[in-house]
This record gives C-alpha cells, sequence and structure tokens, in this order.
C-alpha cells in the first residue's frame, strides 16, 4: 500500500484547534549556537519539549537551517518556510530551492526546519528499506481476497514497526505541536513576529499557528491551501479528481501533438490513454523488470502521478510512457522513487513514516474496512487510474498505534493580521476549492488566484511570486480578486 504525500498529494485531514486545552507561554528568548554548515548556510538546534501538556516530561531537538540576509543594512528579520508533506525535511528543501527565494533572501534570513518527527528533528523510522521497498511495490487494488489481506497485514506490521522504532515520539508529532514549535523557533531567532511562507501541507501548518498565536504574526503567506473542514475520504477524493483533471490535460495535450517540432511520441502508435490502462493491466499481471527491481502497477500509478504535479513535466512522463510501452520502465520507476524518496543505496528517507505518522494523530478515520470497500465505485469513476489505487489509503490509520487526537474542522485565526492565501485553479494536489474554503473561514484573508495546472505558485508563476514577495518584504497586500497566469 502507498501512502499519499501532501507535498506531492495531501492526505490527511486534522483537528480544529478550537479544541486543544494547551497553552502556550511565550517562549523566552535563546541564544542559539550556530555551525557552518556548508553552501553560505549555518546549522543549529531548537530544544523543543516532547509533550507540550507535560513539557517536564523531556525535550526533543528541532534542527533549524538559516541562510542569512543579504543586505544587512536592510534586514528585516526571519522568514519561516515550510514544504509541505507531512514529512518533507525543510532543512534539505531550503539548501536545494534556496536560489527561488533569492529575493526574499536579500531582507530577510532564510529558515528551514524539520518538523517534530522528521529528517533530523527525533525521526519517525517505521520500516527499513527493504522492508518499505516490499510496502511500496505491494498492489493497492484490492480487487481480490488475498490481495485485501495481504494490505491489511502490510499496514499492520507498518503500523507495528512505527511503534517498535518510535514509541517515544509516536504521540506527539502532531500538526498542533508542530505550530507551538514554529513559535519557540521564531522566539529562538529573537524576531517579535513570525514571518512565514508554507506550501501545501506548510498552509495547514501556518493556519494552525495562526489560531494558537493570532498576535504572534507579522506576516502569513500560504501557497497551495490545505482545506482542513473536510473528511479524510472526502479530501482524498478532490485529489482523485484534481489529479484526473491534470492527466486527462496532459492525454489531450498528448492527443494534439502527435507530429510536428516538438511531438507527444507516446500518441504516435494508438491512442495514449487507452493505452495507458493499457499498460498498468499488463504490470498487474506481470511487473516489467527493472535492473534486480521490478516496477509493479503501484509503482507505475505513482511514476505516472508525480511528473503531474508541474506542467513543465509533462515531456518527461511522455518520455516514460513511451519508455515503458517498449518494455523499459526505468524512467517511470525513477519518477516512483522520487516520489517516495528512495535513495539510489536502497534507502529511504522518513517521509512515508513521518507522513503515516503526521496523518494518523491529526485526524480520526473510518476504523470498519466496509467503508473503504463502499468507496469503490465513485474512486472509480472519478478517475479509473488513480481511484482504485487510493482507495484504501487512509485505512493505514486505522491501524495506528497511537489514538488521533484531532478533529476534523476548520481553523480559525481570530485577531490575525490579514493572511495571504494563493491557489491554483488546476492545482492537482490542493484543489482550488480548498483555497476557497479557507478564505471563507479565516476573516480578513486575501485570497490570490493562478490559473494554469500544476502544484505550487510561487515555483510557476512570476506573477504569484511577484505579490508574495511584495506581501512578505514590505507587508503589501494583492487587490481581492487578483488573478496570475
Amino acid at each position: 500500500m502507498v501512502l499519499v504525500l501532501v507535498t506531492l498529494v495531501a492526505v490527511g485531514c486534522s483537528r480544529n484547534p478550537a479544541q486543544t486545552a494547551i497553552r502556550s507561554p511565550t517562549p523566552s528568548p535563546v541564544n542559539l549556537a550556530w555551525t557552518d554548515c556548508g553552501g553560505g548556510f549555518q546549522c543549529s538546534t531548537v530544544q523543543v519539549p516532547l509533550d507540550y501538556a507535560h513539557p517536564d516530561a523531556g525535550t526533543i531537538g528541532i534542527a533549524i537551517n538559516r541562510k542569512p540576509a543579504t543586505d544587512t543594512a536592510r534586514r528585516i528579520g526571519s522568514v519561516l518556510t515550510n514544504p509541505g508533506g507531512p514529512g518533507d525535511s525543510g532543512i534539505q528543501f531550503l539548501r536545494g530551492s534556496v536560489g527561488t527565494f533569492s529575493n526574499l533572501n536579500t531582507r530577510f534570513d532564510l529558515i528551514g526546519f524539520d518538523p517534530r518527527g522528521i529528517g533530523l528533528s527525533a525521526p519517525i523510522r517505521c520500516l527499513d528499506g527493504p522492508q518499505e521497498d516490499a510496502f511500496n511495490a505491494l498492489d493497492s487494488v484490492l480487487d481480490d481476497p488475498q490481495e485485501k489481506q495481504a494490505a491489511i497485514d502490510a499496514d499492520k506490521n507498518f503500523a507495528a514497526g512505527c511503534k517498535q522504532r518510535s514509541a517515544r515520539v509516536l504521540a506527539f508529532v502532531d500538526t498542533a505541536s508542530a505550530a507551538r514549535d514554529m513559535d519557540m523557533i521564531r522566539a529562538a531567532l529573537g524576531d517579535a513576529k513570525l514571518t512565514y511562507l508554507g506550501f501545501s501541507y506548510g498552509t495547514y501548518l501556518g493556519q494552525h499557528y495562526a489560531h494558537l498565536f493570532p498576535t504572534r504574526i507579522r506576516a502569513l503567506a500560504l501557497d497551495s491551501v490545505v482545506d482542513p473542514a473536510l473528511e479524510p475520504n472526502d479530501f482524498l477524493y478532490a485529489q482523485l479528481v484534481a489529479f484526473e483533471q491534470n492527466l486527462q490535460a496532459f492525454l489531450t495535450d498528448c492527443r494534439a501533438r502527435r507530429s510536428g517540432s516538438s511531438p507527444c511520441t507516446y500518441a504516435q502508435s494508438g491512442d495514449p490513454g487507452t493505452k495507458l490502462m493499457a499498460l498498468m493491466q499488463r504490470l498487474d499481471t506481470t511487473p516489467m523488470p527493472v535492473g534486480n527491481r521490478s516496477l509493479t502497477r503501484s509503482l507505475a500509478v505513482i511514476g505516472v502521478l508525480t511528473p503531474l504535479y508541474d506542467q513543465s513535466a509533462w515531456p518527461y512522463l511522455d518520455q516514460a510512457l513511451t519508455l515503458a510501452d517498449r518494455n523499459n520502465g526505468t524512467l517511470l520507476l525513477r519518477f516512483s522513487d522520487l516520489y517516495l524518496r528512495r535513495n539510489a543505496d536502497g534507502t529511504y528517507d522518513n517521509v512515508t513514516d513521518a507522513n503515516a505518522a503526521v496523518n494518523c494523530i491529526d485526524k480520526p478515520v473510518a476504523t470498519d474496512i466496509a467503508v473503504y470497500d463502499a468507496l469503490g465505485p465513485r474512486f472509480a469513476s472519478a478517475s479509473p487510474l488513480f481511484g482504485p489505487a487510493f482507495q484504501y489509503s487512509n485505512l493505514l490509520c486505522a491501524y495506528w498505534p497511537v489514538p488521533p487526537t484531532g478533529k476534523v474542522g476548520p481553523i480559525t485565526a481570530e485577531g490575525a493580521p490579514p493572511i495571504l492565501l494563493i491557489g491554483g485553479t488546476g492545482d492537482p494536489a490542493t484543489p482550488y476549492a480548498w483555497a476557497q474554503s479557507v478564505n471563507k473561514t479565516i476573516t480578513g484573508s486575501v485570497l490570490l488566484t493562478r490559473q494554469g495546472n500544476g502544484h505550487i505558485s510561487y515555483t510557476s508563476s512570476a506573477c504569484a511570486k511577484q505579490a508574495i514577495d511584495a506581501y512578505l518584504i514590505d507587508l503589501k497586500l494583492p487587490a481581492n480578486g487578483t488573478v496570475c497566469r
């Protein structure tokens, strides 16, 4: 079974912070010990309570890095960033994307951090490399009793592995606690108020912060907005619809370019949509050898899904499918490995482990498998490719060893300054309707619309990036109803 990720695909709804009884005092400033960690970056660790309800019960370290502002005379402060997930390392993200934020870096120290349970911050671990290979390759289209039982057993073993390897932190990786960690980071950096740029799941983290600490915000920009008011399976259904729309846009574009200066090769020997479904059927029967590994249907579905995040990657999807049509699954498997964070040596980053841990504690899910069985017709109708493959994705949390502490519901931010929300009309992972919903919930928020396919507006639209930078630097909000392309 494969979990769907928020950075790539957001699964998981969450608590209504209004239910949270914990009160966080204003953190005391600390003198952080910074070390040079290469590439112009400095690294440090912020100690935070493991359990905010019992702050004397021990601490964990939250790893952070910074790229100091280049114009020190006009430095505003720090801008905290989060790439999404849950499970993605903010430290790795900032290192790999620092050039993207060059304009912000003029006036701000850029700050990346690994949220609790992720990366270098008390990471959750559930499986070793070979076990995760087997888990990810297992057929997730449960169309016979044997496959269903195998998937149930795999989910139970995954959950048991998390308890065995990560018992100390497993109950404390909820998003509300991560938002409290953000306030500890803010104080440790010496900023009176938080400036924050969050993407995808990072928008959900930002909403929690705004609810808990509305008066400690300088500016919050939330790009590719997650809606916390959806039940888990409805959340997933909305994504299936959006990914199917992006897939059909790719296939339509491919059919239109059967010939010409930049032809879509996959369309030159038959209809690409028909061929794609036939490929998946073949892989279900006979996985495709790729070196000493195999491309299974589950891995191939992930391989197709990954380049749909960015329209500029469509030519590579064409290439991957063309190769697979010739019994070469190398590129599809490479896309799958990219999504699942599999390293060349067969090890994995802890993205899948942390994604499960955060989502399962943030949201209650149905525990009766009959509920997931009943999703079949609706999911398959929404997407014949993705629907059956992700129908049982949320079932893993039914076997989780730690009970959920969250509730599904809208998150308010009474008393916060205006918050900038950015949504893309063709976003496959965080559908545009989610940004519209959160815009209605958060009083005084401003919604910037980007027209087009793909996930994350900051990296795909110069207009959106300019508007976000202007807001974060000068607190200049775009007019309500502004549309970027």
